[in-house]
């Protein structure tokens, strides 16, 4: 062999070795589980569709393929959101968190009185749930608070909604709409996800025989609300196989910060979901599934803060406003993951919001979900595309990968297809997430 020709020899051998590196780099995340040490992989999977897309005009498209197609056109997504998150806080209520020593007085001597002192000793904070001046706004009440308190972090008492939309006309389960439906049915054993919802219907065939833990935060003579919401989210996360959770084997604890109020309306406010928050902190969760979304607020904004700082990882939808110009939280807060819905693998829900908080893409149109009673409807929302981020982000934070949301971004962003505008946008975030766990 001349010396040209082990040159070039060497060049093809190393790029034979980069090729094996990159390729090698592509398959994400593994963890072990404690318990059972039996491998638990993120891998990323060939998309059907992705690979499809060259062939959308060819001749040669399969019946099947049109079929499926035409379903993700043309399925009912349910009826947009009218929640207002600017009008949405209870009335005659506001919250100060951690008051200074003496404020009881000021307050009362400008007409306000005590409802609940709230510790929060997880996240070591300390709140106050305050009643306003009769016929003082909650808006004018917060300014006054402001000028006899300076300095002290003061909001309304926040209303959220769950994040689901209307049902869909057909679907199928959590699983098989991920192309999850092969994977073991023990999958996640070994994980602890948390998730703050309405309440679960604990007798669903779904969950029963599952490892939950359920509890609920409602307001002192609110009874809580029906457990619709939660139930289909909580099938999602560690349901039976068979109905389509994504990790069977894992633990979940359940809170619900959702009540009926004195008019009878469904509403979850701010203390629900503190209290919530401080539970599921002293549980030591991997991941906590958030299918809420609200308006910004001081007082849940310093709590998540320090949640954050506790390494709780938190994932949420971003709400089903259709709505450009209103963030919802929690998911547009920065420590937050925040997850929009997609009409099979490449559409986009109709009623996602939208905005520079989005991170990423999972199914959340036409998802066969429990309900209770024992039976399951198909529906929408950006609530039911979050559990799927959920479970990855649990996988990776308890395999010590993902300490932060920023390392959980950075991992996830590696294992998705981009749609949309090239690059990360304000529909599709990242992409839509292409992995999937390898339970063995």
């Amino acid at each position: 062999m001349d010396s040209d020709t082990k040159t070039l020899t060497t060049i093809l051998i190393g790029l034979g070795v980069m090729v094996v590196v990159i390729v090698g780099g592509v398959a994400a995340f593994t963890y072990f589980e404690q318990s059972q040490k039996s491998r638990l992989a993120v891998t990323v999977q060939s998309d059907s569709i992705s690979a499809d897309r060259t062939h959308d005009n060819a001749a040669t498209a399969s019946s099947a393929e049109q079929q499926r197609r035409m379903f993700q056109f043309n399925v009912y997504e349910g009826k947009r959101s009218n929640f207002n998150p600017d009008t949405a806080y209870e009335p005659g209520e506001v919250l100060i968190a951690e008051p200074p020593a003496g404020f009881e007085d000021k307050i009362r001597e400008a007409g306000f009185g005590v409802l609940e002192h709230i510790r929060l000793g997880r996240l070591n904070m300390s709140l106050v749930r305050v009643s306003t001046p009769s016929g003082m706004s909650v808006e004018d009440a917060i300014k006054k608070l402001s000028i006899v308190l300076p300095g002290v972090t003061i909001d309304a008492n926040q209303q959220y909604e769950a994040s689901a939309g209307g049902s869909a006309i057909a679907g199928s389960n959590a699983r098989e709409m991920a192309g999850w439906d092969t994977l073991s049915p023990t999958c996640g054993r070994g994980l602890v996800l948390g998730q703050i919802d309405s309440g679960i219907d604990m007798t669903h065939p779904a969950l029963v025989g599952q490892h939950i833990e359920h509890q609920a935060f409602t307001k002192p003579g609110r009874e809580p609300g029906p457990p619709d919401h939660g139930t289909a989210v909580a099938a999602m996360l560690v349901g039976k196989a068979d109905w389509g959770g994504l990790l069977p084997g894992a633990k979940l604890y359940a809170a619900n910060m959702f009540e009926i109020n004195e008019n009878g309306k469904i509403v979850g406010s701010s203390i629900g979901l503190l209290k919530a928050i401080d539970w599921m902190a002293t549980k030591h969760v991997d991941a906590v599934n958030l299918s809420i979304a609200g308006n910004d607020n001081k007082v849940v904004r310093q709590a998540f803060e320090l949640a954050n700082k506790e390494g709780f990882m938190m994932v949420a939808a971003v709400g089903n406003w259709g709505r450009a110009d209103k963030p919802a939280y929690p998911a547009a807060y920065d420590f937050v993951v925040a997850v929009t819905a997609t009409k099979g693998s490449e559409l986009i829900y109709s009623h996602a919001n939208q905005g520079q908080y989005v991170d990423f893409a999972a199914p959340g149109v036409a998802i066969y979900t429990a309900q209770p009673g024992g039976g399951g409807k198909a529906q929408s929302g950006t609530s039911f595309a979050t559990p799927y981020i959920t479970a990855m982000a649990a996988i990776l934070n308890n395999a010590g990968k993902t300490p932060t949301p920023n390392d959980l971004r950075k991992a996830l962003s590696t294992a998705t297809r981009d749609l949309g505008t090239p690059g990360r946008d304000d529909i599709f975030g990242y992409g839509y997430v292409n992995a999937r766990p390898a339970c063995k």
